[in-house]
């Protein structure tokens, strides 16, 4: 089926699914033995790491993988056949998945720009969805993907997987217990040391790239050889950039330990200093976010230089209170008093390199088993849309910030920017024609 043939089939289900109403929730949900079956979108990074991981989880299945990219579909499907009983089918167009009767869920681990238009078609064909961070492009996406969880009544898991550490989970029950008196700051941080990615040139699409499909919702552009698999991330039309890319998980925890939901001011600064190359976003940005319960977070990040912030740390949060701090990562947490004298405190001994690009270690089990459970058990999410997407917002709008050069001033009801139409006009993105999310 070519895409005109596959749009136009897509809009008819679509108006089909709309006149029935939302479905009902999972096929399993009270049924502790019925394995989650899903399929996977993307075979290379994360999104293999991902395959793999619902492979081994209890109450888990793979049945298919797809990738734009073929190469490492065949090494990949004998991994995850290695972890469960049977070899995943494999192919490049994840929209067969959709059709499929026995696909319970979706899990996406594409690029940005992919991340919002595939969850409401996997909605829209009554699967659920774990989507990696940050799950949308810009804002307008993040308040589309909350209203389609509740018109279609599907479970829908954001993979920002300190959500579901044990460690992280005590922590903030010993902030709410006044560990460290009334927080009202916190700092979170990224130190990386990523190289240039030059000037690319715009060349042939190889042989193995369906780039296509890869661009997909996102509006035609030449190929450049300086963009897939990964630098994409550095450029707006697929991109989110740092703040995203990884600020996305230590923010959510900051806002997580104040108990705070959306900011009413947000103000960002930086720059991309680093290189003179094709990186669109940021090396170096600096962003406020300021809340009406008078508290405030800061977020700061270095994608090119990574001396160490604290204790020798590349990422990780600090939470200030008017008894002492505490310093929460991906290891655990250390809670320290006015006198920064250690109070208590939990780690853990098998986390990944914090650093890597495949977000790899024990923290991801525990986010998909979570939200295995949620189909099976009706177990509560770790990490809900309408949650994770609180924190996406604000995220966006510090990009934004930082693109037009001013504070901007939010409603903390809405989340919308307030008095600033130049700030609002960046609110949403230009799709290909054909293929504008709706619900």
């Amino acid at each position: 089926m070519d895409r005109r043939q596959f749009l136009k089939t897509s809009a008819l289900t679509s108006a089909a699914i709309g006149l029935t109403g939302p479905f009902s929730l999972s096929r399993g949900a009270n049924s502790p033995n019925e394995k989650v079956v899903v399929a996977v979108m993307g075979g290379r990074a994360r999104a293999g790491y991902l395959a793999e991981v619902f492979a081994q989880v209890d109450g888990t299945e793979v049945k298919s993988i797809f990738d734009v990219d073929e190469r490492p579909l065949d090494e990949l499907a004998e991994n995850v056949a290695g972890y469960q009983d049977h070899w995943p089918e494999t192919g490049t167009d994840f929209r067969r998945a959709l059709d499929d009767p026995d696909i319970d869920a979706l899990v996406i681990g594409a690029p940005d720009h992919w991340h919002a238009p595939a969850t409401i078609m996997a909605l829209q064909a009554g699967k659920h969805v774990y989507v990696e961070k940050p799950a949308s492009h810009h804002p307008a996406e993040a308040e589309l993907l909350v209203r389609a969880q509740k018109r279609y009544n599907r479970y829908v898991q954001m993979g920002n997987q300190q959500r579901s550490a044990p460690e992280s989970i005590e922590a903030i029950r010993e902030i709410r217990d006044g560990l460290i008196g009334d927080v009202y700051y916190a700092k979170c941080f990224y130190a990386a040391t990523r190289g240039s990615i030059g000037h690319g040139k715009i060349a042939d699409v190889p042989d193995w790239l369906d780039y296509e499909l890869w661009q997909g919702p996102a509006p035609r552009t030449p190929y450049r050889d300086n963009l897939i698999h990964y630098n994409w991330h550095w450029f707006w039309k697929w991109g989110t950039g740092e703040l995203l890319n990884n600020g996305t998980h230590e923010y959510d925890i900051c806002r997580w330990a104040l108990g705070v939901d959306i900011p009413n001011k947000i103000a960002s600064n930086g720059g991309r200093y680093h290189f003179d190359d094709d990186w669109e976003f940021y090396d170096v940005q600096n962003v406020n976010f300021d809340f009406p319960e008078g508290k405030s977070i800061n977020w700061e990040g270095r994608s090119c230089n990574g001396f160490r912030f604290f204790d020798g740390k590349g990422r990780g949060s600090l939470i200030h209170g008017t008894e002492g701090s505490m310093m929460i990562d991906r290891s655990g947490y250390v809670a320290y008093d006015l006198g920064n004298n250690e109070i208590k405190k939990r780690l853990r001994d098998d986390e990944a390199d914090p650093l890597d690009t495949v977000g790899g270690g024990g923290l991801t089990d525990l986010h998909v088993d979570n939200f295995a459970k949620a189909i099976r058990m009706d177990e509560k999410l770790n990490s809900p849309i309408d949650e994770g997407q609180k924190s996406v917002l604000a995220l966006h709008i510090g990009n934004i910030s930082q693109y037009i050069g001013r504070s901007l001033n939010i409603n903390p009801r809405t989340g919308r920017i307030i008095g600033d139409s130049e700030a609002m006009s960046k609110w949403a993105r230009d799709y290909e024609p054909g293929w504008e999310p709706r619900i």
